[in-house]
C-alpha cells in the first residue's frame, strides 16, 4: 500500500485568508509571535508579508528591503530613525504610493523641501503625517503639506520656525484637516490660528498649547460647528475680557485651560457659554478654585471630568463642584492646596459613580476622606493618593474592603503595612500597583498580592527596603502577564529575585537601580527568560561586569534603553551590545573600567543609538570628529559633571525628601 504524505500545514491550508487575518490579529501585541508566525513555512511567510500594515524601522537604510517585503502598508512609523534622507522618502513614495495613509517623522530631520513634496504628490491617500519635534522645518516644508489635500491629522508640535505664513499655506491647501497641533510653535499668531479656523471647517481637534495667541482668534475657534476638542494650555495672551464673543462652541466637549492664570471666573463663563455639552474641563495650574469659578459650571450637566491639579482650592469652590456636576466620573486634585476632609468629603459623598480619582500630595485630608471615598464610591477604577502623609495605616483597610473593581492604584509613600495590603489583594483587577517608599509593608504583604492579583501588569516598589526575594517570589508565581517592576534600592533582592522574574515572559521593563547583590547570573535569567525587556537600569549594581553584558547583547533583541552607571562593566561589555540593533538610549556615568577608546569603539559599533549620557570628562577625550559623525547620524549627547552622591538608608532618605532645608 502506498504510504501517504503527511500533512505538514497543521490544516491551515483549509481557512480562508479572512480567518488566518483574524488570528494575526490576535498575535500582533508579541513581534515575536508573529516572527515565529511567519518563519514556519514559506506559505506562512508570505501571509504575514501580506496581512502587516504598520512599520516602525530601526533606520532608514531598512527601508527597501522591508518595503519590498510588506507591500500593503498603512502606517509607516520613522520616528526611532533619527535621519531620513529624500532618497528613503522617494523609496516610501514610489513602494506605498496607493497604500499609505499615516506617516510619522517625530524628531527625524535630514530632508528636505523637495523630498517631503514628492511624498505628498505621490501618496494621494495620505490622511495623516506627524512632524512634531521636527524643530528644522520651515515654512516652505508647510507648502509640501498643503500639497496633500486629503489630509485630515497633522501634528506640528515644537516646530518653533514654521510662521502663520506656513499655518496658512496648510489652511488653504488641506481643507479636510480635522485634527491639528500646534503646541509650541511660538512663531504662530492669531493670523495663523484665524485662518485654519476660517479655512477648515471641519476641525474637531485643535492643540494651541503655549501659542503667544490673545482673544483676537477665539471668536473664530469657536465658531468651528465639529470643534469637540480645545487645547489652550499656557495661553497666557488669552485673558478675561471675553464679553466680545457673541456665543460659545456647542459641539465643544474637551477644554484645557491648563496653567492660564489670566482667566477668572468671568472668562471661563464666556468660553463656556453655550457649550453645555462638555464633557471634560482642565483647570490645571491656574486661577483659585473659588465658589465664584465653581459656579460657572453650573450649566454643564454632561460635565464628567475635571482637572485641578495645582490650584489652590476653597472649601465653597469644592462644595460646589460637587452640587453642580451631576454627571461626574473623574476628579483630579493632584497637589491642590486647600482640599480639606471636609471639602473632599462634600463631593465624593455626592458622586458615587465617581471612577477615577486623583488626590496626590493633598496632604491635609485624613482617614476621614478615606472612610468617605470607600463607603461611597464603590466604583472606582483609579485612585491616587500618593504622600497622603495623615492617612493612617488602618484606612487602606477600608479601600480594600469596599472599592473591589480597582484597576489602578498609587500608595507611593504612605503608611500602609501588610495588614493594608491583604485587604488590597481583594481587589483582584489590579493592573497597577504603586507601593515606593512605603516602608512598613514586607513580604508578608506582597504574597498576597501575588496570590489574588493575577492581572497585575505594572508593580513600583522604589525604596520599599523591607521587601526581599521571598515578596519577589510571590508576585513572579501569581502575576505572569508582569510587564513592569521597580524594585531600585531594595537592597535585600538578589538574583533569587531576578531568576523569578525570568518565568514572567513578558516583562518589558525593569529596574533594579541600587540592588548591590545582583549578579551576572541573575541578569542572564533575564535575559533569556525574557525576550521582550526594553528597558534596563542596573545603575549602582556594583556586581555587573561585561559578563553580564555577554547575554543580554545575545538574547535581549529588543532592548532600547540601558543604564549602567556605577556598575563594574568595561569596554569589553559596553562594546558587546552593539550587537543589540534596537538600543537607542544608553547611559553610562562613573564606570571606571570605561577607556576612551573603548567608549569611542562602542559608540561607533551602536548603530542606532539617539540618546547617550556620559560624563563631562569624555567630552575632551573623544575625537571631536566622531562626536561630530555620531550627531549627524542622530546621537544626542548629554555631558554630566555629577559628583558621586553617598547614599542613604532609607528611612533617612525619606526624611531628607520631606524635608529638604534640613
Amino acid at each position: 500500500m502506498k504510504k501517504q504524505k503527511q500533512d505538514s500545514s497543521g490544516g491551515f491550508d483549509l481557512l480562508s485568508e479572512e480567518i488566518i487575518f483574524i488570528i494575526l490579529d490576535l498575535l500582533y501585541h508579541n513581534p515575536l509571535d508573529i516572527k515565529s508566525f511567519s518563519l514556519v513555512c514559506k506559505s506562512f511567510y508570505a501571509t504575514e508579508s501580506k496581512h502587516r500594515r504598520t512599520l516602525k524601522p530601526l533606520r532608514q537604510e531598512h527601508l527597501p528591503p522591508i518595503l519590498s517585503r510588506y507591500p500593503n502598508i498603512n502606517h509607516l512609523d520613522l520616528t526611532l530613525c533619527s535621519r531620513v534622507s529624500d532618497a528613503s522618502l522617494s523609496i516610501i513614495s514610489n513602494a506605498c504610493a496607493s497604500t499609505l495613509r499615516s506617516i510619522h517623522f517625530s524628531r527625524t530631520c535630514l530632508f528636505s523641501t523637495s523630498g517631503f513634496l514628492g511624498l505628498a504628490l505621490n501618496c494621494k491617500y495620505l490622511v495623516e503625517i506627524d512632524l512634531s519635534n521636527c524643530t528644522e522645518l520651515k515654512d516652505s516644508a508647510m507648502v509640501a503639506v498643503a500639497e496633500a489635500k486629503n489630509l485630515e491629522k497633522l501634528w506640528l508640535a515644537r516646530c518653533k520656525s514654521i510662521t502663520d505664513m506656513g499655518v496658512g499655506c496648510v489652511a488653504v491647501g488641506c481643507r479636510k484637516l480635522k485634527f491639528i497641533c500646534l503646541k509650541w510653535c511660538l512663531a504662530v499668531s492669531d493670523l495663523g490660528v484665524g485662518l485654519i479656523a476660517v479655512k477648515c471647517n471641519h476641525i474637531r481637534y485643535l492643540d494651541l498649547s503655549y501659542l503667544p495667541i490673545t482673544n483676537k482668534c477665539l471668536s473664530s475657534i469657536l465658531k468651528l460647528q465639529h470643534l469637540e476638542e480645545l487645547v489652550l494650555e499656557g495661553c497666557y495672551g488669552i485673558h478675561d475680557s471675553l464679553s466680545v464673543l457673541k456665543h460659545g462652541c456647542k459641539s465643544l466637549k474637551s477644554l484645557d485651560l491648563s496653567t492660564c492664570q489670566n482667566i477668572s471666573h468671568n472668562g471661563l463663563s464666556s468660553l463656556i457659554s453655550g457649550a453645555e455639552g462638555l464633557q471634560q474641563l482642565i483647570l490645571a495650574h491656574g486661577s483659585p478654585v473659588t465658589y465664584s469659578l465653581a459656579d460657572c459650571l453650573k450649566k454643564l450637566t454632561l460635565l464628567q471630568s475635571v482637572k485641578l491639579d495645582g490650584c489652590l482650592i476653597t472649601y465653597d469652590g469644592l462644595k460646589t463642584i460637587g452640587n453642580w456636576c451631576v454627571s461626574l466620573r473623574e476628579l483630579s486634585l493632584s497637589k491642590c492646596l486647600g482640599v480639606t476632609d471636609e471639602g473632599l468629603s462634600s463631593v465624593v459623598t455626592k458622586h458615587k459613580d465617581i471612577r477615577k480619582l486623583d488626590i496626590t500630595c493633598c496632604r491635609k485630608i485624613t482617614d476621614i476622606s478615606i472612610a468617605h471615598i470607600t463607603n461611597s464610591c464603590n466604583s472606582l477604577t483609579s485612585l491616587r493618593m500618593e504622600s497622603c502623609t495623615l492617612v493612617s495605616r488602618e484606612a487602606f483597610v477600608l479601600i480594600g474592603q469596599r472599592c473591589h473593581l480597582l484597576e489602578e492604584l498609587d500608595l507611593t509613600d504612605n503608611e500602609i503595612d501588610d495588614k493594608g495590603l491583604k485587604y488590597i489583594s481583594r481587589c483582584s483587577k489590579l493592573s497597577s500597583l504603586k507601593l515606593g517608599i512605603c516602608l512598613n509593608i514586607t513580604d508578608e504583604g506582597l504574597i498576597h498580592i501575588g496570590r489574588s492579583c493575577s492581572k497585575l501588569l505594572e508593580l513600583d516598589l522604589y525604596r520599599s527596603a523591607g521587601i526581599t526575594d521571598l515578596g519577589i517570589l510571590a508576585i513572579a508565581q501569581g502575576c505572569p502577564g508582569l510587564e513592569m517592576i521597580n524594585v531600585a534600592y531594595c537592597k535585600d533582592i538578589s538574583d533569587c529575585s531576578l531568576l523569578s522574574l525570568s518565568k514572567c515572559s513578558r516583562l518589558k521593563t525593569l529596574e533594579s537601580r541600587g540592588c548591590s547583590l545582583i549578579t551576572p547570573l541573575g541578569l542572564t535569567a533575564i535575559a533569556v527568560g525574557c525576550k521582550e525587556l526594553t528597558k534596563l537600569d542596573i545603575k549602582k549594581c556594583h556586581n555587573i561586569d561585561d559578563a553580564g553584558m555577554l547575554p543580554l547583547a545575545h538574547f535581549s533583541q529588543n532592548l532600547r534603553q540601558i543604564n549602567l552607571s556605577h556598575s563594574s562593566v568595561t569596554d569589553v561589555g559596553l562594546l558587546s551590545l552593539a550587537s543589540i540593533s534596537c538600543l537607542q538610549n544608553i547611559t553610562i556615568l562613573h564606570l571606571k573600567g570605561l577607556t576612551p577608546s573603548g567608549l569611542a569603539a562602542a559608540l561607533l559599533a551602536c548603530g542606532a543609538l539617539t540618546k547617550v549620557k556620559l560624563q563631562a570628562s569624555f567630552r575632551w577625550l573623544l575625537p571631536h570628529l566622531l562626536v561630530e559623525h555620531l550627531e549627524a547620524r542622530g546621537c544626542m549627547f548629554q555631558w554630566r559633571n555629577k559628583a558621586i552622591q553617598v547614599e542613604y538608608d532609607p528611612k533617612c532618605w525619606k526624611l531628607q525628601l520631606e524635608d529638604p532645608i534640613s
